[in-house]
């Protein structure tokens, strides 16, 4: 008898299936996608119904010879890759290069790597899933066609090596665009008016003032249109505070209420990287990457693997009713009958979800953290304690919350005061994160008071605020903005937010920033392709890739719907560029020289400012943008003369500022354009570099200079009493490996401009922008 085989994408897996199926079966990954489309050419036929070239990735020649090898004696194939449409998309490429006369093959969906789970999934396979397989295809080849053909017009308009992508460039405008609402947020003043008040005896507490004349004090954050805020300035506060003095305060009302606070549903992926970023530290990529290993499988003990949680690319809450009826056993056991609510508790899933998988959760409650903590490293540990706490609370009893509501006359004013205390944790006692959150909110314990009961005031304090602009996403506030505009899938929120990093984003302080070449790629792309930079349109698109697994709709329709227009503005776009070869990204400032515009053109070193006139007039300049992103260009130093004379022509030699420090050069240019390097003069004006010295105890800051022979360094401005320095320039960013305080330019010939470390030992790199 024939052994029958199954392939799975990841070698860890082959582990855990043969722990369960014995020797009846072999076990083969393919590592990944075996096929895809042709990595440097479109591979899609336009004219022929978007037909794909697909060819092997290289490096998995070998891999396919060894699944051929595998499959030599089988007659039965059972795929089963990850059950969602990227391993519907591998089982569809192994079935093709497997494909035999007289051998068969089955679909399998392993949602948990269990025996309980792998041995029902092998007793009801499946056929191979056509839609599912469709819609991935049809995303594949939506990417390809944005990404290929609009990539080349950034080349052309702004600087070879850039891209675009369908879905990544619309998560990067989001990032600009709230940039530019914080540069041109205006803070408005406004004040508030406390009062310490004091019962019969101590504590004291804080009542806020909520009414004058019986009328709402109004904030900016609770104002209607048209309304004023009641407190505007200093003037009024003090005003209103001398009013109050001498005033009786007495309890109008005393209003005693307890509140739930209901468990959180269990993990779906965006659930779980926002959890995860915000909690452990951790990036969305990362968060993935330790999923994918507890999904896998996790050795508890030799020769054990355990798949320790549900698949992790998930929208749904859904949860199996013995998984529930587990973690209700652990809550009675553990906790108590009065942590355990009546029924099981089940959650709603939101509008558009595909519900093909559960939520994340653990295979069994009974595999607690503290059990397992000696097989998972630190990292692994922290995700599974969240996933498992998580689980496991959110069939629990809501927590309850004891809070009392205090209003206090002081004549025709009114003052506010809310406490609350925790009467019973609920599911708080297993999940910390809402206990950490209800400690930084922190518990209001007000003194017993009763109604008419007259209050000492202590004293009357006016407070100064300003409103402040919308934050910078995070990497956990743009996965949530990204899912609830039905922007990506579960599957692709790791992988945006890495690809957006690598040129168009930075992280400061954990926030992300547009770069300036950010700014200058999406301000193009919206004023020549609005549709795919429109976040409905980019929406809709998913839309259409769910129809199309739902069989609401195909693929070749779904593609050509998008294709026609798109065609149409992509050579629209194309002869604009022809026409204004040389203008780069318009701005309106007129050139100084002619009063051409100038574009926006992006070099080597970065972004600058050219005239459009270009080459009857060649004049460039470097630009910032103000605080409130408006371009300005940078004047430039104005030369120095000397007393030296040029050799070549006579004329007087003057001192100018370069890139690398100041040269001299004929004031005769450009009819003569001798230079001389000013190697061995002492460098009395180094350059700031903005950056502080990481060396500790240190307030200096590093400082461009020359060295005798003329090389460029960066070294402390404190020396000689610090002596740090270093020849690649240094860039205010700490390393997010080792911690190293700063990160310095490289360029090689093999990689070009990039980031590194400065810390030798760290390996540590990334691509710089605009170098």
């Amino acid at each position: 008898m024939s052994k029958k085989l199954i392939i799975v994408e990841s070698p860890t897996k082959v582990r855990t299936i043969k722990k369960y199926m014995g020797d009846r079966f072999n076990v083969a990954a393919t590592v990944g996608h075996i096929k895809d489309l042709p990595p440097k050419e479109l591979g899609v036929d336009t004219k022929n119904d978007f037909k794909p070239v697909y060819t092997t990735i290289k490096g998995k020649d070998k891999v396919i010879r060894n699944l051929k090898k595998a499959a030599e004696s089988v007659d039965t194939v059972y795929l089963a890759p990850d059950p969602d449409r990227e391993g519907e998309a591998i089982a569809w490429h192994a079935a093709e290069v497997l494909k035999k006369k007289g051998r068969t093959f089955h679909r399998v969906l392993f949602h948990e790597l269990t025996e309980r789970a792998i041995k029902a999934a092998m007793s009801s396979p499946e056929p191979l899933n056509l839609q599912r397989f469709e819609s991935q295809q049809a995303r594949r080849i939506l990417d390809r066609l944005v990404g290929y053909q609009i990539s080349p017009v950034l080349w052309r308009k702004i600087r070879r090596g850039l891209s675009a992508g369908r879905v990544q460039s619309v998560a990067v405008r989001i990032i600009c665009e709230r940039e530019r609402k914080i540069e041109q947020f205006v803070a408005e003043e406004y004040w508030s008016i406390v009062a310490e008040l004091e019962g019969e005896s101590p504590p004291s507490f804080l009542a806020r003032l909520t009414k004058i004349d019986d009328k709402k004090v109004i904030t900016p954050s609770d104002r209607k249109d048209g309304e004023k805020i009641t407190i505007p300035d200093e003037k009024t506060a003090t005003a209103i505070t001398n009013g109050l003095k001498g005033v009786d305060f007495v309890v109008s009302s005393v209003v005693k209420k307890t509140r739930k606070r209901h468990p959180y549903p269990p993990f779906t992926t965006s659930k779980l990287q926002q959890d995860a970023i915000n909690k452990l530290r951790f990036s969305a990529k990362k968060t993935m990457v330790l999923a994918q290993q507890l999904y896998e499988g996790i050795e508890l003990g030799p020769g054990e693997p355990v798949g320790l949680i549900t698949y992790m690319r998930t929208d749904s809450t859904r949860v199996a009713a013995e998984a529930v009826e587990e973690a209700r056993e652990l809550i009675k056991k553990d906790y108590g009958a009065e942590y355990l609510p009546k029924k099981p508790l089940f959650y709603k899933n939101r509008k558009k979800v595909q519900d093909a998988h559960e939520a994340i959760r653990p295979t069994s409650v009974s595999n607690t953290p503290k059990s397992v903590a000696s097989f998972l490293s630190a990292d692994q540990l922290a995700l599974y304690e969240l996933i498992w706490q998580r689980f496991t609370a959110c069939q629990m009893n809501p927590a309850l919350i004891d809070q009392t509501t205090i209003i206090i006359v002081a004549g025709s004013n009114e003052f506010a005061v809310t406490g609350s205390v925790i009467a019973f944790d609920g599911f708080m006692a297993l999940y910390p994160v809402a206990a950490e959150k209800n400690k930084k909110n922190g518990e209001t314990k007000l003194p017993q008071l009763q109604e008419g009961m007259p209050l000492n005031c202590l004293e009357i304090i006016p407070k100064q605020h300003f409103t402040q602009p919308p934050p910078r996403f995070s990497e956990a506030s743009l996965v949530k903005e990204l899912e609830e505009n039905g922007i990506g899938r579960p599957s692709t929120y790791a992988s945006i937010l890495s690809t957006i990093q690598k040129a168009y984003v930075d992280i400061e302080k954990r926030y992300l920033k547009p770069t300036e070449l950010g700014f200058i790629v999406t301000d193009f792309l919206v004023a020549n392709f609005p549709d795919i930079l429109n976040v409905a349109f980019t929406a809709h698109m998913e839309e259409n890739l769910d129809e199309i697994v739902e069989g609401k709709k195909g693929w070749v329709a779904t593609l050509a719907e998008f294709y026609g227009p798109f065609e149409k503005v992509l050579k629209q776009v194309d002869t604009d560029i022809t026409k204004n070869k040389n203008k780069g990204v318009a701005t309106e400032i007129s050139c100084p020289e002619c009063k051409s515009p100038l574009g926006i053109k992006v070099g080597k070193n970065g972004p600058f400012l050219a005239c459009s006139a270009y080459p009857e007039c060649k004049f460039t300049s470097n630009f910032i943008r103000s605080e409130k992103g408006e371009i300005r260009m940078v004047e430039r130093p104005k030369d120095e003369p000397t007393d030296k004379t040029c050799e070549k022509c006579g004329k007087p030699m003057v001192r100018k500022q370069g890139r690398f420090g100041p040269f001299l050069a004929c004031s005769g240019y450009p009819e003569c354009k001798n230079t001389l390097s000013l190697q061995g003069e002492k460098d009395d004006n180094p350059q700031t570099t903005g950056v502080k010295c990481p060396e500790e105890g240190c307030d200096g800051e590093l400082l461009m200079r020359r060295s005798r022979r003329g090389k460029v360094f960066y070294g402390c401005s404190r020396y000689p009493k610090c002596k740090f320095a270093l020849w690649n320039k240094p860039v205010s960013e700490s390393c997010p490996e080792c911690g190293a305080a700063i990160l310095v330019e490289k360029t090689t010939k093999k990689k070009g401009a990039f980031l590194a470390c400065s810390n030798k030992e760290c390996k540590y790199e990334k691509e710089l922008v605009g170098e």
